[in-house]
């Protein structure tokens, strides 16, 4: 009794460490210790972020099935600004993360600023595209003429404004990188609270806020993301973490700025086949209805909530990787992604039981739909037997773009997305009319698939020799 109460007690202490933000040395010492230091703060700043979805789904489940499938196709699409933004962050982490490794700080600042310059860059070409055309895009994500007319607002303001999701992801890629976790999730939680205050208020209005419907849902986050940014800069040009950009750092440098690129194609790449394949899956869901579609955007985000923690995870062993690689220490890197990778895998073991379980109950709350909850519950049952499959893949692949091999990640997604899972889905769900079904398996097995392949090209360990 004694040595658990002491056994709770370090792991009560070490929880306020990690989330204070104080224990910032990752290149000695315990792994034990860091991928908790490191893991803590990264699963909360995720599961801060998939809130996000959550809140919206909640609220928006109140308008009826056309406007869950409108913030469903939109997201669809939005997850191709996350694929280059994610995509960029990894550039950004792992730079800044071998930077800190070889204690060149200024180094990693000037990063920072390359980063935020190329993030600026991209988003005012999506928003001009996303404030033109957001009918257009609908449209051509297979939705119908009601669906269009009720909730083109949504998709214009989500893509106007994604300058905030660009910037946010960047910047707390570049907190992450230095180890400072801490500070990203804070970031997060303000922008959160802020979301879930004025989510009702936009979507339904109050006192002189008019109600916007679905619109109003995209205005909240937005605003919430926008918020966000803000502290982020403030954090980053008031010296309160361990990077500080100074008026000198604010050059256009254009051997930093070529490394980051070339750092972050693999990056961008690879996600950009992630998420188009789960843009391509979203159009064939829509061939079976409102209903079904509203089912499965509902699922997804469930899903995404408890993916996040796995993410958090995942980028904790990236951090450990670009770091220990810095410090020239490729066998304390090699051994935190393992450590890390069976932490998740005990994670993602006792979530998949709850959604077996507890399926239909979870997709209640949100709606009360017969056709809703049938589809949503089956998408949740049949993705989470892969969970476990999902832990390891997730920290390998994370961990190649944590050294700077965002090469490797990107030619395993190719073919486990696109030469496998996207005719899978097709030829099970419309050729072969197991419809939702078809495209629920294809999601599992191409998981399964990329895990497993990581894994052996992990073991290689070509990623080691990988210079940034």
């Amino acid at each position: 009794m004694t040595q658990n109460k002491l056994t709770l007690s370090r792991l009560f202490s070490y929880f306020k460490l990690a989330v204070s933000g104080k224990e910032q040395q990752f290149t000695s010492g315990s792994i034990r210790k860091a991928v908790f230091m490191l893991a803590i703060p990264m699963i909360l700043e995720m599961m801060m972020e998939s809130i996000f979805a959550l809140v919206d789904a909640y609220w928006v489940s109140n308008l009826g099935a056309n406007a869950i499938a409108t913030v469903g196709l939109t997201e669809s699409v939005i997850t191709l600004i996350y694929a280059v933004a994610i995509g960029l962050s990894m550039g950004v982490t792992a730079i800044v993360a071998r930077r800190v490794g070889e204690k060149d700080i200024e180094g990693a600042s000037q990063a920072a600023v390359q980063s935020i310059f190329l993030g600026i860059s991209v988003a005012v070409i999506i928003s001009i595209i996303g404030i033109l055309y957001p009918k257009e895009i609908l449209a051509l994500m297979g939705a119908e003429v009601d669906l269009i007319a009720d909730g083109y607002g949504y998709t214009q303001v989500l893509l106007g404004g994604n300058i905030t999701i660009m910037l946010l992801f960047l910047i707390n890629a570049v907190f992450r990188g230095a180890g400072d976790a801490s500070v990203a999730m804070k970031v997060l939680i303000v922008s959160n609270l802020l979301n879930i205050i004025l989510d009702p208020l936009f979507i339904f209005g109050f006192g002189p806020i008019p109600g916007f419907g679905v619109q109003g849902a995209a205005i909240a986050t937005t605003i919430g993301r926008g918020s966000a940014v803000v502290l982020q800069m403030m954090i980053l040009f008031f010296g309160w973490s361990k990077i500080k950009v100074t008026y000198r750092d604010i050059v256009l440098r254009s051997k930093v700025m070529i490394n980051l690129i070339k750092v972050s194609l693999g990056g961008i790449g690879q996600f950009i086949i992630g998420t188009s394949s789960w843009v391509f899956l979203m159009r064939i869901m829509a061939e079976f209805g409102s209903e079904v579609l509203a089912g499965y955007t509902i699922a997804i985000r469930v899903l995404m909530f408890t993916l996040m923690p796995s993410w958090g995870m995942s980028n904790a062993a990236a951090t450990l990787v670009g770091q220990n690689l810095g410090a020239g220490k490729p066998e304390r890197a090699e051994q935190s992604v393992w450590k890390t990778g069976k932490y998740n895998a005990y994670f993602m073991i006792v979530v998949s039981v709850l959604y077996l379980i507890f399926a239909e109950v979870i997709i209640k709350i949100f709606s009360s739909e017969p056709e809703v909850v049938k589809y949503g519950a089956l998408s949740l049952r049949v993705i989470a037997a892969g969970y476990v499959f999902y832990a390891y893949g997730m920290v390998i692949i994370q961990s190649f773009n944590g050294a700077g091999d965002t090469k490797t990640p990107t030619v395993i997604n190719f073919f486990c997305f696109w030469v496998f899972q996207l005719p899978f889905a097709y030829l099970a769900a419309i050729v072969f009319d197991w419809g939702a079904m078809g495209v629920f398996l294809a999601i599992t097995f191409a998981e399964v698939l990329i895990a497993v392949v990581g894994i052996i090209w992990f073991r290689k360990g070509t990623w080691k020799s990988v210079k940034v």
